[in-house]
């Protein structure tokens, strides 16, 4: 469903500023400096109106939360739930996710979180997924040595993809199931899961590392 345009949606984003890095190539290797802090540094590529990275932010204050969404309507909703929480260890970068080394210096991010990402089904369209092996070679980059990536989503055919990628491509994967809510494994729903696993839907879900 195409998300409906939000009146004035510039002017309403920019005025969350404190939650907002505009420019974050300036910090590529100088997060730390920017949190003001030496915490573990963890980003979400995709966070939709943000109950998943708020939530994150809230249980762990001691931990450093980066959150990409590109489209503004969307994006105002998750500032307004950090907005709301009083969050002081989160940010927002309203950008696509392509350029992401341009953002984070090597062996910067400690975990980098893929929930519910767009499966683009037609296989000309492939090398969009985030989880296709070019934008994982960008991730080995800014991942610490022991840095994980968690995966989820609904989609069976695009879970397949991403394990053969992931396998294929460098990374140890582990924790895979194909009913997330039927396990121990815990994690933070998003508003997309909430909806679709109440409707019956199953869950996949992995954990990945660099194995070089």
């Amino acid at each position: 469903m195409r998300q409906r345009r939000v009146k004035n949606e510039k002017e309403k984003v920019l005025s969350y500023s404190e939650y907002l890095s505009l420019e974050p190539e300036k910090n590529k290797g100088q997060w730390k400096r920017y949190f003001n802090n030496n915490n573990n540094i963890h980003i979400e590529i995709g966070c939709g109106k943000g109950q998943f990275i708020t939530t994150l932010a809230e249980m762990n204050p001691n931990f450093n939360y980066i959150a990409f969404e590109p489209i503004g309507s969307v994006l105002l909703r998750a500032l307004e739930k950090a907005r709301i929480k009083k969050l002081n260890n989160i940010v927002f970068l309203w950008k696509f996710a392509e350029d992401i080394e341009n953002f984070f210096d090597e062996n910067e991010i400690d975990k980098i979180y893929l929930n519910f990402s767009d499966p683009w089904p037609k296989d000309r369209h492939a090398k969009r997924r985030l989880t296709h092996k070019n934008f994982l070679e960008k991730y080995k980059k800014i991942l610490k040595p022991e840095g994980i990536i968690e995966f989820k989503t609904d989609n069976r055919g695009f879970f397949d993809f991403s394990l053969e990628e992931l396998r294929g491509n460098g990374f140890e994967v582990f924790d895979v199931t194909y009913d997330l809510h039927s396990t121990q494994i815990e994690s933070v729903k998003t508003e997309y899961e909430e909806k679709f696993s109440g409707m019956g839907c199953r869950i996949n879900f992995c954990r990945a590392k660099s194995d070089t």
